[in-house]
């Protein structure tokens, strides 16, 4: 279930009065017939006594610190790596960690490029459209994908070469650029009410935000919405996304909604490529090789996707007219009921970064939603 910042800080801080100090032995266990490599793994607090009261490092077999994080929500996460069938185990203790852990998933508000909401780790950056745009009259409606090529944060450099500088982000200066179009649609991903009509409700910008988590291991945001299935309804989308992966999680949550709706997440398709994409119905996985917005300039191929595990269906919807180059949207549909969390995943990956053609790019959403229904699990003890 959704819930917000001050709320849960309020139950955690009430929790640590109570508990006691460090010195507990986590071991994971990966079920799986493939190992898991540097896949974040997420332990309840409540689950180590003294969490976060006194500095501590969190050590592998070998003696060698991991970096960690605790979440807004009373998580602690770390990376771990664990063989196929096997089990590992890592020990939390008192101290210093030796050296700061390196930011690999943060982001930011950018009020002075209109609003944005903008987010990377260290595989692709995202961007969400806010007010100031809106107000505009500029119609983007979903979300925006920024290629990456490097490990490093990069957005808020290119935000402010851009609005300091005047350096335009829209060509790769050597790790990465923005090369995607969104438009009046639903981009890379972004989740949609279908009404009775079946007609798409495109959603617009977001009316607030709330950052909840920056890094150094995980980005979560949450965005509200209003909604055009009436002035009362409200959308609430809960983003978050790890070091490591290519695919943001995403929880929405709808009040005050009518019945009769459907819900669908969605990935706009461009004309150069119609029939670059696949649909695998029994995972739920959606994937698309997009051209970029400038195909002849080198830009690459940005592979972008979608893990729906409770879709009922997957299609390709083509548009009644063209919205300049986009000609329709992949989606993955499934009925919705009022007050109830949603929960899918979407994101992207690059030929010029770390993905390298669309069959690796199905490859990993088909792993992905396998590790989704198998995930790590844990065990905590003295």
């Amino acid at each position: 279930m959704i819930m917000r910042k001050d709320l849960i800080s309020l139950i955690i801080a009430s929790l640590a009065l109570s508990l006691s100090a460090e010195g507990k032995r986590v071991t994971i266990v990966n079920e799986m017939p493939i190992g898991r490599i540097n896949e974040i793994v997420e332990i309840d607090t409540l689950q180590i006594p003294g969490i976060g009261k006194t500095p501590f490092q969190i050590v592998d077999s070998e003696g060698n610190a991991v970096a960690h994080q605790i979440t807004y929500d009373g998580k602690l996460i770390f990376p771990v790596t664990v063989e196929a069938g096997s089990c590992v185990s890592y020990d939390i203790v008192e101290g210093r960690p030796v050296v700061a852990a390196d930011t690999l998933a943060c982001g930011a508000f950018y009020p002075r490029r209109k609003d944005d909401l903008a987010w990377e780790n260290n595989r692709a950056a995202y961007r969400a459209y806010g007010p100031a745009l809106e107000k505009s009259g500029e119609r983007a409606f979903g979300y925006d994908i920024w290629t990456k090529s490097v490990e490093y944060p990069v957005v808020a450099r290119r935000y402010h070469d851009a609005l300091e500088n005047g350096k335009g982000y829209h060509e790769d200066n050597g790790d990465g650029m923005d090369a995607y179009t969104v438009g009046p649609t639903l981009g890379g991903g972004t989740a949609a009410l279908i009404d009775s009509f079946d007609r798409i409700l495109f959603p617009y910008c977001f009316k607030s935000y709330e950052i909840l988590d920056n890094g150094p291991l995980r980005f979560t945001a949450c965005l509200t919405y209003s909604s055009k299935a009436g002035e009362d309804v409200e959308e609430i989308r809960l983003i978050s996304l790890d070091a490591g992966e290519y695919l943001n999680r995403t929880e929405i949550l709808f009040q005050a909604l009518p019945e009769g709706y459907s819900i669908a997440p969605g990935i706009v398709v461009h004309s150069p490529n119609p029939d670059g994409y696949a649909l695998i119905a029994e995972d739920g996985v959606m994937a698309y090789a997009d051209p970029t917005d400038n195909p002849d300039a080198g830009n690459g191929i940005i592979f972008v996707g979608v893990v729906a595990p409770e879709a009922e269906s997957l299609s390709y919807r083509p548009f009644g007219s063209a919205e300049g180059a986009a000609i329709g949207h992949l989606l993955a549909r499934s009925p919705y009921k009022n007050a109830t969390p949603y929960l899918y995943y979407w994101g992207s990956g690059w030929s010029k970064g770390s993905m390298p053609d669309m069959d690796s790019w199905v490859n990993y959403l088909k792993l992905f939603r396998q590790r989704i229904d198998n995930p790590l699990k844990y065990s905590v003890s003295d």
